[in-house]
């Protein structure tokens, strides 16, 4: 094989390993776009390789990952220290690569907007070591290879990681049907301004996180069913000064966003907003809404691709 040939034979390799990578750069940072330059970086480390000398390409490209998305947790939380708050992790459209694997509810649910939000509060290591056994199922020797670290210390990771996101885990899978109606029943009473109807659909112990379509700085949160519904009455009843905001009337569609219902606001075809909601006995525990145009770029290309009839034409 000449060098051209082998270049092209190595390129190959890496290219049927780039969906797994981007889907695990993608869960340590929640976010797509950082998750496509990690690979991109992993990509010039392959290149620079002495490649005839990993055995195991596949280990080499996780560990490579790995680490570079480590470094770049490790400086986002520098940056982040001090500051007003952090960002809500990216939304995916349901079908999207990134999203796998998701043969399993544990490997499903470590890609949910729950889970994905609460890995903020884990140290680089414990994400790291999460994200490897719950979503990947590498064992703990295969994970304190990745991490330079001890199998003693990637068990230790794993227990604190478990512990501290108890609060999102879900414990069994939600109904579609049932997630759907209570969904288009929220934002039925929503738009119409109905508040007991809105009080009555969440937990009592209900919360909403909004990004202030990215003009604030800091996230903004709810967390008692009257002020959510008081924040989801002005937010959805439509007016001329937020179609003026948004750029039109926008369409509202109904989706699945990481695994969970969600409803998308499309003005033209851009996704100009997504609320996306966790449900929990029947009702609506969490609702999220993200709206900074650079969160939902990917979510926006997914949606371009088979955008299905609207639950509004014009909101």
């Amino acid at each position: 094989m000449d060098g051209t040939s082998a270049d092209r034979f190595d390129t190959g390799r890496f290219e049927a390993s780039r969906n797994r990578l981007a889907a695990l750069a993608y869960r340590l940072l929640g976010s797509a776009a950082d998750a496509e330059d990690a690979v991109q970086d992993a990509f010039l480390h392959w290149q620079a390789a002495d490649r005839q000398r990993i055995r195991v390409p596949e280990a080499w490209l996780t560990k490579v990952v790995t680490h570079l998305c480590l470094d770049r947790l490790r400086s986002a939380r520098a940056r982040r220290e001090g500051s007003a708050g952090d960002r809500l992790p990216e939304p995916l459209l349901d079908g999207d690569p990134m999203l796998g694997p998701a043969d399993t509810f544990e490997q499903r649910e470590s890609v949910s907007l729950a889970v994905l939000t609460l890995m903020e509060r884990l140290s680089p290591p414990e994400r790291a070591v999460y994200v490897l056994r719950e979503a990947f199922s590498h064992g703990h020797a295969e994970i304190a290879e990745i991490l330079d670290i001890t199998e003693s210390a990637s068990q230790q990771h794993l227990h604190r990681a478990r512990r501290r996101l108890t609060a999102a885990r879900r414990g069994c899978e939600v109904d579609p049907a049932d997630a759907r109606r209570v969904v288009e029943e929220f934002f039925a009473a929503a738009s119409s301004g109905r508040t007991e109807r809105l009080v009555a659909l969440l937990t009592d112990d209900a919360t909403a996180i909004s990004d202030g379509a990215g003009l604030t700085g800091r996230l903004l949160r709810h967390d008692t069913p009257r002020r959510i519904a008081a924040v989801a009455r002005a937010g959805f009843t439509p007016t001329d000064a937020k179609r003026r905001f948004a750029g039109g009337s926008p369409a509202v569609h109904y989706a699945l966003v990481n695994g969970g219902p969600a409803l998308l606001f499309v003005v033209g075809d851009q996704v100009i907003g997504s609320v996306t909601f966790d449900l929990a006995g029947g009702r609506i525990a969490t609702v999220r809404g993200i709206a900074a145009p650079d969160r939902l770029v990917r979510l926006t290309e997914a949606w371009r691709r088979g955008p299905d009839r609207p639950l509004i034409g014009r909101w």
